[in-house]
């Protein structure tokens, strides 16, 4: 079974096909062939040596890849969430070694598989899972209600979307930030108000909002530079671990993704609100299994719209 993996860390050249053993699927377990592996930036982190520490324990190669669609070939015994054989599906991945969502196989717990949205291509569908997951787990952790202001900064990327087009399905009013190119973008995905994005994007949301955001989810990694947007006791989110030290009574939490891992009912539903188009998925180019250290490339240039994917 081909899949791409690395030996040694290092760039994108250090991306490679490598054969592994077939797998097969054991109780309450799925197994998949993979048609399609969307390419995210923590992908470029198992690569490149950030993740070494937490590798180190198993050899090589290393597989990334969190987000994998294709067909179901496998079923083991007391699957009960209702996915067969000959399925099509997506799943999100939590990579260990060389098990990572780069390969033509791979078997999950049932939990963690759901259908595909109707009428999608394995390519479109595998950019859903993770980033999907991540913007849901962030919208609970802030906890807004109806009525209330969210701020997403890296709104025109694939969580940042994600971000703006369910907290619009549940009735929030989202000012986002956005270059000058990517402004028309992030108003059709739904952002309500949209400002230019930069170091002063915090003081750009206050002249909007002068008492600040009830919440921001900081898909931009902008940490410090962006808690003014928010109200006293209101709620920050962020995707790299960032935590305030509490200041002004305002709740900071990190919105790990893992924590959802096996979530059925959350990615499910993920996939009703993409059959119903109150989220779209966007492919930005598709590359073979061989040029795989392309698509981390292009990704680490910065600039893509929408999902790079590996096609198998």
């Amino acid at each position: 079974m081909r899949a791409v993996g690395i030996i040694n860390h290092g760039g994108p050249e250090a991306l490679e096909v490598v054969d592994l053993p077939e797998v097969n699927a054991g109780p309450g377990q799925v197994r998949i062939r993979v048609h399609a592996a969307a390419v995210n930036p923590t992908d470029t982190m198992a690569r490149n040596g950030s993740r070494a520490e937490q590798q180190k324990l198993d050899p090589p190669p290393y597989v990334p890849g969190m987000d994998a669609a294709g067909i179901v070939d496998q079923v083991g015994n007391g699957v009960s969430t209702g996915v067969q054989v000959g399925d099509s599906v997506m799943a999100m991945v939590v990579p260990k070694a060389s098990h990572g969502a780069y390969r033509e196989q791979i078997v999950l717990e049932a939990r963690a598989v759901v259908p595909a949205p109707a009428g999608t291509t394995h390519v479109q569908a595998c950019t859903l899972p993770m980033n999907g997951l991540t913007a849901r787990l962030s919208l609970d952790l802030l906890g807004l209600s109806s009525g209330q202001t969210l701020a997403v900064t890296g709104a025109a990327g694939a969580y940042g979307g994600y971000v703006i087009q369910l907290a619009k399905t549940e009735g929030l009013t989202v000012i986002a930030d956005a270059s000058e190119s990517d402004r028309e973008l992030v108003k059709s995905l739904g952002a309500d108000i949209v400002v230019p994005r930069g170091d002063d994007v915090a003081a750009r949301f206050r002249e909007h909002f002068p008492d600040g955001v009830d919440g921001l989810a900081d898909g931009a990694v902008q940490n410090e530079l962006v808690i003014q947007a928010v109200r006293d006791g209101g709620a920050f989110t962020a995707v790299r671990g960032f935590k305030g030290d509490g200041q002004r009574g305002i709740t900071f939490t990190p919105t790990w993704v893992t924590s959802y891992d096996g979530e059925f009912e959350k990615l499910d539903r993920l996939r009703e609100l993409a059959d119903a188009g109150a989220i779209t998925l966007r492919v930005a180019a598709t590359y073979p299994p061989e040029q795989a250290g392309e698509a981390h490339r292009r990704l680490e240039a910065g600039g893509t719209r929408g999902r790079l994917v590996i096609e198998f």
